[in-house]
């Protein structure tokens, strides 16, 4: 299992994705550009000093980020987060090897992106609400993952 950040631009939100990674054992891809130098300070007080723990993969593009993929032998799906996502992320089988990608919080992903993904999943929300927060909707939908393949860390909780 794997987070993946698009071009991230908010530092906080991926400062606490990098924290949910490192928690929870889970690698984060990251993007690039960013929206934001990987060293601002609002990513790591978002991060705290979990970040520096994380396992994190800095792709310069989006076509480094592919090449990146098809380098490894069993690179797993990739999974797009998205509002205009056609299946509910409750009902999604996941698998050990998925990538859970998030877009940007200005923008989303691009057009080539979604093309890119084997699944878009959605959260449901309450009719005329648009969307949650990228690090609330990755942690919901990485537990569900986590939960469904049984790779919660077995360490000490709390």
């Amino acid at each position: 299992m794997r987070l993946a950040l698009y071009q991230p631009d908010i530092p906080q939100n991926a400062g606490t994705i990098l924290r949910l990674g490192a928690c929870l054992g889970v690698p984060v891809d990251i993007v690039e550009p960013c929206g934001f130098l990987l060293d601002d300070r609002r990513l790591r007080r978002a991060g705290l000093d979990y970040a520096a723990q994380a396992a994190i993969t800095r792709h310069r593009s989006w076509s480094a980020y592919l090449e990146a993929r098809r380098s490894q032998d069993a690179p797993g799906r990739l999974l797009l987060l998205t509002t205009s996502g056609t299946l509910d992320y409750p009902d999604f089988a996941f698998a050990a090897g998925d990538t859970l990608m998030v877009g940007r919080e200005s923008a989303g992903v691009p057009a080539e992106v979604h093309g890119a993904a084997q699944a878009r999943l959605r959260i449901p929300l309450e009719p005329g609400m648009r969307s949650l927060n990228v690090a609330l909707a990755a942690a919901m939908v990485l537990g569900e993952a986590l939960r469904q393949t049984r790779q919660f860390p077995k360490g000490e909780t709390g």
